[in-house]
Order: structure tokens, then sequence, then C-alpha cells
């Protein structure tokens, strides 16, 4: 089939190269006054969100994805959540002993009972930022506190020097505002973990788990001034033998109240160092 003929419109036209490069130029420039008004990324504030759970509750897995779900996908707008996966003991009797479980980890939720007048602890359980608690996988509560959080102003608190050390050690250093009347704390978490149940309520079950906390330490008041702290313990050993990369969060905590006034992570991925 012939090509149509050529209409004025779409006849060739020839330019003088002087033209083509003034073209080119405003071009240029036009790409480059809307990169320059291009709005900034907004900034997202640091959330601190504890889930308490075990893999012996069979209530719990639907938390646990949901943990695992708002880490991966940070679907709050303006919240930078920092999660906390700690598995608590008190289902250890129920056919399962859950691997990750620890007493650190129970008796941190039996002072958040005591802080919130609960009559006992339960699972699932989220805490956000120590100021509210509800069920672990009420999704629309998590996004209600988050959102509220988010809206609160929090203090620059900033990670330095953070490595894995000889001997199954965690370094690191902390600065933050002077913040007299916080606590700092530091946890070591797995980045991610699974477990494949063979008895109990969740038997047959893969679970999957996000920030598994091995270790948590209260470094006092006067600690986030950039000095050297450190992390070690018998319960750092599994954690340093695992391929996992692991995650270092620290938060400051009101000793009148306990809510936390700052957050921070980083996930360290570089070899032990020797000594």
């Amino acid at each position: 089939m012939a090509s149509p003929p050529l209409t004025p419109s779409r006849r060739l036209r020839f330019t003088p190269a002087i033209s083509i490069a003034a073209a080119a130029l405003l071009l240029c420039a036009t790409r480059l006054q809307g990169q320059a008004s291009a709005p900034a990324q907004p900034t997202r504030t640091p959330v601190l969100v504890e889930l308490f759970t075990s893999e012996g509750c069979s209530d719990c897995p639907p938390a646990d994805e949901l943990l695992y779900e708002l880490d991966q996908s940070q679907f709050v707008p303006g919240a930078e959540a920092i999660v906390l996966s700690e598995h608590i003991t008190y289902f250890n009797h129920e056919g399962w002993r859950d691997p990750f479980s620890s007493d650190a980890m129970t008796d941190r939720q039996k002072e958040y009972a005591m802080q919130f007048s609960l009559n006992d602890v339960y699972t699932p359980q989220m805490v956000v930022d120590g100021k509210v608690q509800f069920v672990g996988n009420d999704s629309a509560k998590l996004k209600q506190a988050l959102a509220r959080e988010a809206a609160t102003p929090k203090l620059d608190l900033q990670i330095a020097d953070a490595h894995r050390a000889a001997g199954g050690a965690i370094a690191f250093s902390v600065r933050a505002p002077v913040a007299a009347k916080s606590t700092l704390f530091a946890a070591v978490a797995l980045d991610q973990a699974s477990t494949k149940v063979t008895h109990g309520e969740n038997a047959g079950h893969t679970l999957r788990h996000v920030a598994v906390v091995r270790a948590l330490k209260s470094f006092g008041s006067n600690a986030a001034d950039g000095r050297p702290l450190q992390i070690s313990g018998a319960d750092l050993e599994a954690a340093e033998k695992s391929s996992t990369p692991l995650r270092l969060i620290v938060f400051l905590v009101n000793r009148k109240n306990g809510n936390v006034v700052a957050a921070a992570e980083q996930t360290l991925t570089e070899q032990i160092l020797p000594q």
C-alpha cells in the first residue's frame, strides 16, 4: 500500500543547526527547573512498635504477620515504624517451647501490665511508643496509634560506630539531646527468623518473625552522650552464629510515664571484627 501524501503538517522541515542547539538548551533548562521544583520526600517520624508474642499461641501468627507487613511496607504515612518482636515464656508449657522466648521479655511485658493497669498479661499484645496497648492483630488500632505518634515530635537519636565486635559483643555509641529524665535502652534482634512448629497449638505451621529480640539492655540516663557502649551475653551467641543480619534498636524512655521519646535502628551486616 502506498504511503499517503505528505500534508503540510506532516512534511519534513529542515531546521538550522543553531535552532536545534537552542531548542536543546531550552529543553535542558526546563528539565533542570522541573527537578529543582520537585517536591521533597516527606520525613517520617520514628515510632517504636513492640509485639509480645509466642509460637505456642494460636492467636499470635496473624499478629506476627501484621508486624512483618508493617516492617516491610511501612504502610502508615509519616511513620517510620521501628519494630520489635518480643517472645514470652508462659506459653512454653502448652506443648511447644518457643526457641526465641526469654524471661526478660516476659518481665518486660509484666512491667507494661503494671504501667497500663492491666489485670494480667496476654498475647498477642502490641505496645506503641509505650503509650498505648491493644490486641496485636488489630490492624485498625495499629494504624490509628501509628498515625497519632507520627504527629508527635521526637528527640533526634543517632547511632554511631555500630559493629559486631570480637567475643560476640555488639559495640556502638548513641547521641541525643540532653534528656536527664529518660533512660536509654538498646536491643539486638535477628533481622528475620522462621520456625517449623511440630507440636502445640501451631503444630504443622511454619511461622515467620521479624526483628526478634535476643538481648535488651538498659544503659541509664546519661549514656546517649557518644560514649562507647556494648551489648554481650549468652543470648547473643545464637544471634552471632546465625547467617541473618542483626538489628540494633535504641530508644529513650521517659522514666516518669514510660513513653518513648526517641528511637533509631541500624542493621549490622558486617563480619565480626578481630581482636
